[in-house]
């Protein structure tokens, strides 16, 4: 680049936020990176990470100055289990995030911004069967998100169509279906699905009992899309000339119970799975991806299995680490 484009990836202490950092340096951008925590597994590539509480006007605003364009990921969030329990404290934080970035934008002249949304924002009603119909973008409405985590995000992607068509900021919105990957958090209450299992599998490995806990019948469905596909669809997103909400994530629909088959194949042992009371969101969910192959020329292309291998290999250190494990 001739001149260095400067970029602010707010989260950037989270999951997705530190492979995006990660990413868009290798892609000759000056970075600043934003969080209320550092990343808590390995450093930041970040050319500049300020610690801030984006629901502080005068932190969001501080923070923006001079930046060319904003990813937008910050957000008060977690696994099934915690967007489930936490209604008023995500609809709270997150709605101040994101009021708060947006309008720094506006004021601090960012040329353009990508806002991080999800698959929670798509109607519950259209997510009852395990064998669910993939979900295209105009199936949000007429709305009705399960949670407020989607409630908020569907309003957070309503606000960034209003201040392109009001004030010319160049938004893209991109909705998340499962990203999953090394690096993120693994245990806690705040995991999603993937870590959780390849934990749960982990320990049944390393402890000799191979019972694994399911919530539910594990009959419930995902697609889930590992990260290095992810931060290369957010990058090409935000190059493109669309504005409008776009799916990003794999298409592969598979039940909980297969997920659990196979993080208990790349650990090398046979589980019993154990199926208790829990949180399990809808019943199925799957991204149609047929925008995102329009749109972007592009799909993700990493396989479930390979990344789960990756993300496996990963948290099974974590784990021995944690029961002081020597590998054998």
């Amino acid at each position: 680049m001739s001149e260095q484009v400067r970029v602010l990836v707010t989260g950037a202490g989270g999951f997705i936020g530190h492979h995006l950092v990660t990413y868009l340096k290798k892609h000759g951008y000056w970075v600043r990176g934003i969080d209320v925590k550092y990343p808590d597994y390995t450093t930041t590539a970040a050319d500049e990470f300020v610690q801030a509480d984006l629901r502080h006007w005068d932190q969001a605003q501080r923070v923006t100055a001079g930046i060319d364009e904003a990813y937008l990921l910050a957000a008060d969030m977690g696994g099934m289990g915690f967007i489930s329990t936490h209604h008023a404290q995500i609809l709270h934080n997150n709605a101040l995030i994101n009021l708060h970035m947006l309008e720094a934008a506006r004021t601090q002249q960012v040329k353009r911004l990508l806002y991080t949304s999800s698959a929670c924002v798509y109607p519950e009603y259209r997510q009852v069967e395990a064998a669910v119909t993939p979900l295209k973008e105009e199936d949000a409405y007429p709305a009705q998100p399960q949670d407020a985590y989607g409630w908020e995000k569907l309003l957070t992607e309503r606000l960034c169509m209003h201040y392109a068509q009001d004030y010319g900021l160049e938004t893209r919105t991109v909705r998340f279906h499962n990203i999953f990957g090394p690096l993120g958090t693994w245990e806690g209450g705040r995991e999603k699905a993937p870590a959780a299992m390849c934990r749960k599998v982990a320990y049944a490995k390393l402890t000799g009992n191979h019972e694994v806990e399911i919530w539910g019948d594990g009959e419930q469905t995902r697609s889930f899309c590992y990260i290095d596909d992810c931060v290369v669809g957010l990058y090409k997103l935000m190059r493109s000339a669309y504005r409008e909400p776009l799916n990003l994530g794999q298409d592969r629909l598979i039940t909980i119970n297969q997920l659990a088959d196979m993080v208990a194949q790349i650990a090398g042992i046979a589980i019993v799975k154990k199926h208790v009371p829990g949180p399990q969101g809808v019943r199925g969910r799957n991204s149609d991806n047929t925008r995102l192959r329009q749109v972007l020329q592009w799909e993700p292309e990493i396989p479930l299995e390979e990344g789960l291998y990756r993300t496996y290999i990963w948290i099974e250190e974590q784990v021995r680490r944690t029961l002081h494990v020597d590998h054998a």
